[in-house]
């Protein structure tokens, strides 16, 4: 008995993702000939990098950690860059790209007229913005590889290798509050309060100094964005100095996932089945 449902178990994690993929193949196939507007997001990241890291860095030299060790400039700013990167991928496929599916071209009705469900179709669109947010991310890692054999290494080894799945992490977070956000969406101008929310995010989470800079109530409340929780998760690893706060990111970021979902599969059967 114990081994059937063992076998049960096993056979539907495969089943669950099965399934989304065809969203994702529909969505590659979509892009095939316009693949330069995924393609472009990657340079983002990597202008602020230089011009910020090393730039505004070659003014600056070396800037504290919060726990009191200093790291030149762009190593502070790159894992920083990273998780907005991750963010960034998410957002853009989740907010626009998924309103215009889901309002317009009525994608999602002619899903759930197959053996997909809504759910299907909401694990789908995730696993689509987390592809377009891992291109982003090996991008820019591949740019810090490259730094570091020409002796400008942004990332400590080998603990700076679990930056990516980290990045992961973000970009799942994200790309779960993206679809969430976009079901209350009714119009395109709606979405200039998406950007509201996002541009702050980006300027104060720790991502060009650190937070020590605001008011101690100021930094409470920065302290309670994701993005500053993925900002401080990887920089933690790509700095070598994990800490009990390192479990507080990834609690607060899986958390936002289950939340996130939860509200997309219950506005998708309010908006697609009412």
């Amino acid at each position: 008995m114990i081994a059937v449902r063992n076998l049960r178990i096993g056979s539907l994690v495969p089943r669950l993702l099965a399934r989304p993929t065809h969203l994702v193949e529909r969505n590659l196939m979509v892009y095939r000939r316009g693949y330069m507007v995924i393609v472009s997001g990657f340079f983002e990241p990597l202008f602020y990098l230089f011009s910020m890291g090393y730039g505004v860095g070659a003014l600056i030299g070396s800037i504290p950690l919060e726990n009191g060790q200093t790291v030149p400039y762009p190593v502070f700013v790159a894992p920083a860059l990273l998780a907005t990167s991750a963010m960034n991928g998410a957002i853009y496929e989740t907010s626009n790209n998924f309103f215009y599916k889901l309002k317009y071209v009525r994608l999602y009705d002619a899903v759930i007229s197959t053996p997909m469900s809504i759910g299907d179709a909401a694990r789908g669109e995730v696993m689509w913005a987390l592809f377009r947010g891992s291109l982003y991310v090996i991008g820019f890692l591949a740019v810090v590889g490259l730094l570091g054999l020409a002796g400008l290494g942004l990332l400590s080894w080998p603990l700076g290798l679990l930056a990516f799945p980290a990045a992961m992490l973000v970009g799942t977070a994200f790309a779960a509050a993206g679809l969430a956000v976009t079901t209350f969406v009714r119009r395109w101008q709606d979405f200039d309060y998406v950007q509201l929310l996002v541009i702050p995010m980006f300027l104060f989470s720790g991502t060009f100094y650190p937070i020590s800079a605001y008011p101690a109530a100021v930094q409470a409340i920065v302290e309670c964005t994701p993005l500053y929780r993925g900002v401080h998760l990887i920089r933690a690893l790509t700095t070598a100095t994990p800490d009990l706060w390192v479990a507080v990111d990834v609690t607060y970021l899986v958390v936002m996932i289950a939340i996130c979902m939860a509200v997309v599969s219950r506005r998708l059967n309010k908006l697609l089945l009412a």
